[in-house]
């Protein structure tokens, strides 16, 4: 298979698992990701649409949704008294970590047929693709 394919198909394997994972917690998709990234730390709404690639309304309604479900929290921002950061709430911290380590481990397995050494190839490898890209940080490492 060549890389165009490959990589694509890869990307619709894991969002796929990603879904149904976010799907079972109970979240979306994006709620799934907003949470992931936010286990690192707060981080402001500017912060947020950039690592999620999102426009700043569809960031606000995210951020809106997933705060209604008591998962996050907005808080003034102590270096800028206009701006709010957003953070996990003790719930969303907890159901963060839960989805997280579901999702790592269902990802996990769709390579549990490659040796060791192929496995941590293709991860050295993505991980290269992922760098310089430039990526942003949407799941931490395992």
């Amino acid at each position: 298979m060549d890389i165009v394919p490959a990589l694509v198909r890869s990307t619709f394997l894991v969002n796929a698992v990603y879904t149904e994972s976010a799907r079972e917690y109970g979240l979306t998709q994006q709620q799934g990701q907003l949470l992931c990234v936010l286990m690192a730390q707060p981080y402001g709404m500017g912060e947020l649409g950039t690592m999620l690639r999102l426009a700043k309304s569809s960031l606000t309604g995210l951020v809106d949704r997933t705060e209604r479900n008591g998962l996050v929290r907005r808080e003034p921002d102590p270096r800028d008294t206009r701006a709010v950061t957003v953070a996990l709430t003790p719930e969303g911290s907890r159901l963060a970590e839960d989805f997280y380590t579901e999702t790592c481990r269902r990802v996990e397995r769709l390579a549990v047929s490659l040796e060791p050494a192929d496995r941590d190839a293709l991860a050295a490898l993505l991980g290269r693709v992922v760098a310089e890209n430039e990526v942003p940080l949407v799941f931490l490492s395992s």
